[in-house]
């Protein structure tokens, strides 16, 4: 009897532990192949910006950003989390709880603010499209506001964030009593990472297409209206139309924020 029980309770203990920390094969196969296209992903595209032949742009400069971002997702996300899932307690430190965990979140946030960032910067190159001088300064400044506002959103990671013993086990963990607290903090977390960025984006991006509607409705009036075919014709007929470069790189920071939205979704 005395066997049976204590099989029953490290049976149920298990079961327990596996239930609470998602302790799965197909979970740990998920975040593999999620760690993998990552790295490689974001590794080739930081590859090509830096050392391919690519030229020296802001739009480039913004991808590359992006690409930092995103490859430290899976380098301290979800390396983190696999590593975690392997020891399914925390022995790293108090230390290493807060300043991982501001890591993650600081990352996340980065991911998403670089991409209003780049968001922003289109809408610039699309409504003041003469405005040459200092867009290098502007593209920088807006970069490190990017990654600054991602590090004092995460601040309070420090504090709420610490070692505590969870079903046994010691764990990096947050927590707030009563409930409404965690409902205003997730709500918080909800509006500064996705509503208010997706806002912005989607915002300027509404500006951007219809700039570019009227701006090429008005590039084609003028060519039905010339009356002959010389090349100062068509040169002064074309000055409202937005180059076709411009557009393609805005049709891919587009993309880049429906796929931005479809994840977080």
């Amino acid at each position: 009897m005395s066997y049976m029980e204590d099989a029953n309770e490290t049976d149920s203990n298990n079961t327990s532990l596996d239930a609470f920390y998602f302790f799965e094969t197909e979970q740990f196969t998920l975040l593999w192949v999620l760690f993998v296209i990552i790295v490689a992903g974001n590794m080739g595209v930081l590859y090509t910006l830096l050392f391919g032949r690519s030229r020296k742009s802001r739009m480039n400069y913004f991808i590359t950003h992006l690409a930092l971002a995103d490859l430290s997702v899976g380098l301290i996300n979800v390396l983190t989390d696999i590593i975690w899932k392997t020891t399914v307690a925390w022995y790293a430190g108090n230390i290493a709880c807060k300043v991982i965990r501001f890591l993650q979140v600081m990352v996340t946030y980065a991911s998403t603010y670089v991409l209003v960032a780049l968001s922003i910067d289109r809408y610039d190159a699309i409504r003041h499209p003469m405005k040459f001088s200092g867009s290098w300064k502007r593209a920088r400044y807006l970069i490190l506001a990017a990654w600054f506002f991602s590090a004092l959103y995460s601040l309070p990671i420090l504090i709420f964030y610490e070692e505590k013993i969870v079903k046994d086990k010691l764990q990096c963990w947050i927590e707030f009593y009563p409930q409404w607290k965690w409902q205003v903090y997730m709500t918080l977390v909800s509006l500064s990472l996705f509503i208010i960025p997706a806002s912005i984006i989607a915002t300027c991006y509404a500006i951007i297409i219809i700039t570019i509607w009227s701006k090429n409705a008005k590039g084609f009036i003028k060519n039905t209206k010339a009356t002959n075919g010389s090349d100062n014709s068509r040169r002064a007929s074309s000055r409202g139309l937005i180059p076709r470069a411009k557009v393609k790189t805005i049709k891919i920071t587009f993309v880049i924020f429906l796929f931005y939205v479809g994840v977080l979704i």
